[in-house]
């Protein structure tokens, strides 16, 4: 799938969350999605809350396998971990860079770096596996 054919994937089976992100680029090696930081995800004290970092992670590696596998929309989340390294700058977007480690018949396991836009260092770090349903 391409950028326009996720975008609209992710709009019709998730319209509740689709506006919230923006695919910025889709190639062999990947993808980076972008979170459009509202007031909605921001926690007490005007950080971006952690529930909106592991859905941008979420959402990412969902994506980079739907790019590969087609329009498979009951490829669920098995196992998460991130790491929270440091606070994201206030008033910006986050981009979360996205390659997958392993995809498989059965499962696909991906990595995520998250950024605050224009910030070299990652604010964030996880890696998620994919239950892909069989065909």
């Amino acid at each position: 799938m391409d950028i326009a054919a996720l975008e609209a994937f992710l709009g019709e089976a998730f319209p509740q969350v689709s506006a919230d992100f923006g695919i910025e680029r889709l190639d062999a090696g990947g993808l980076c999605v972008r979170l459009k930081v509202a007031e909605r995800h921001l926690r007490p004290g005007g950080t971006i809350s952690g529930p909106s970092m592991f859905a941008l992670a979420d959402v990412a590696v969902y994506l980079a396998i739907l790019s590969r596998l087609g329009p498979v929309a009951l490829a669920v989340t098995t196992n998460c971990s991130i790491d929270f390294m440091r606070k994201p700058a206030s008033g910006v977007d986050l981009l979360c860079e996205c390659r997958l480690l392993k995809l498989g018949r059965l499962l696909a396991v991906g990595d995520v770096l998250i950024h605050s836009e224009g910030l070299d260092q990652p604010v964030a770090r996880a890696s998620l596996t994919y239950a892909i349903p069989p065909s």
